[in-house]
């Protein structure tokens, strides 16, 4: 099959490379449409040691089975694989495994490839009417809907006037608003540093969006987001959350800086790490793209696959106004 190959920092080159090989329990998929991660880009950055080079990378995927009893199927997939026995699976925070892998991560190749092989319980039916495009984006909006349905269930996030803030405006951000709303938070704002990026939340994705400094982007919200996590924006968050409030951190830019420990101590504000989805999250949120509950899902990219390399370097240089790029391979054999 042919993939492309992160190789060293900053490098990606098309290869040639063996078919994957499907455990037991596990069939082979081609992939049609798979989203450029923000992950993705602090491994290709060689800022991520759990990601070494040689690897193939990308996990946002949706595409159509070719073996096993399902085949023919047109599947989003969930790239996160668990045990099923732990603990935390049988309490239905699978998530959490201690024995937990997702694709694009040793031992698993990722999704930036014409084939995958996956275990059948990962791979979730999407209908016609969504295309791959659409069903690729249940990856990082399920990151959104379990974010959301954390922040609902806190004292401050389930008030019936609750405000959120929601910084970063890329498909984890925006994910995370679509999200909120859906689950029936009113009132969203979000930060996005980008003009043109901005430009898309608003004309394109129905999004109020601001600048960091803006006026409305100061406070106080019940829920904050952050869709990003760096220094600056974790400093943000401690600043604009209300006492009492919860700041819900999904984005994992960098690790260290910016919280502000004294105010959320003195204010009781909440702060509350968040990794990926449960499978029942991933269900839940391609439940809600089939019902049109999160938009039209329209806000895309589309690249080659053989344009991958390109495509990183465009979105590290900011020349990238859509929250997401999905690249395409060719179709896959077989």
């Amino acid at each position: 099959m042919k993939a492309l190959v992160y190789t060293a920092p900053h490098h990606l080159e098309m290869r040639e490379m063996p078919d994957p090989a499907p455990r037991p329990g596990e069939v082979l998929v081609a992939v049609e449409s798979v989203g450029i991660c923000g992950s993705d880009m602090h491994a290709w950055a060689g800022h991520d040691e759990r990601r070494p080079a040689p690897l193939i990378l990308g996990h946002e995927v949706a595409g159509r089975i070719l073996t096993g009893a399902r085949a023919g199927s047109r599947v989003a997939v969930n790239p996160l694989v668990t045990c099923g026995t732990c603990r935390a699976c049988r309490e239905g925070r699978d998530n959490l495994c201690p024995e937990r892998q997702i694709i694009s991560m040793p031992p698993r190749e990722g999704g930036f490839a014409q084939l995958l092989a996956m275990p059948e319980g990962n791979l979730v039916d999407v209908p016609d009417h969504l295309s791959f495009d659409q069903a690729a984006l249940a990856e990082p909006i399920a990151c959104g809907w379990h974010a959301a349905r954390i922040a609902r269930a806190h004292p401050a996030g389930a008030a019936a006037d609750a405000r959120a803030l929601v910084l970063g405006g890329g498909a984890i951000g925006l994910g995370a608003a679509l999200c909120l709303a859906a689950q029936g938070v009113a009132d969203i704002l979000m930060v996005e540093p980008n003009p043109a990026r901005r430009a898309v939340l608003q004309e394109r994705c129905g999004q109020r969006a601001v600048t960091p400094d803006d006026p409305a982007a100061q406070g106080p919200f019940d829920i904050v987001v952050d869709g990003v996590g760096i220094a600056g924006t974790r400093a943000q968050a401690s600043r604009v959350a209300r006492p009492g409030g919860i700041i819900v951190h999904i984005g994992l830019g960098s690790a260290e800086g910016g919280l502000d420990v004294r105010r959320m101590t003195l204010q009781e504000i909440t702060f509350v790490g968040t990794y990926t989805y449960t499978a029942q999250d991933f269900r839940d949120t391609v439940q809600a793209m089939s019902d049109g509950r999160l938009g039209a899902l329209d806000w895309a990219e589309t690249r080659p696959l053989d344009a991958g390399a390109q495509a990183f370097h465009d979105i590290r240089q900011a020349r990238v106004a859509a929250p997401k790029i999905i690249l395409k391979p060719d179709p896959a054999r077989g």
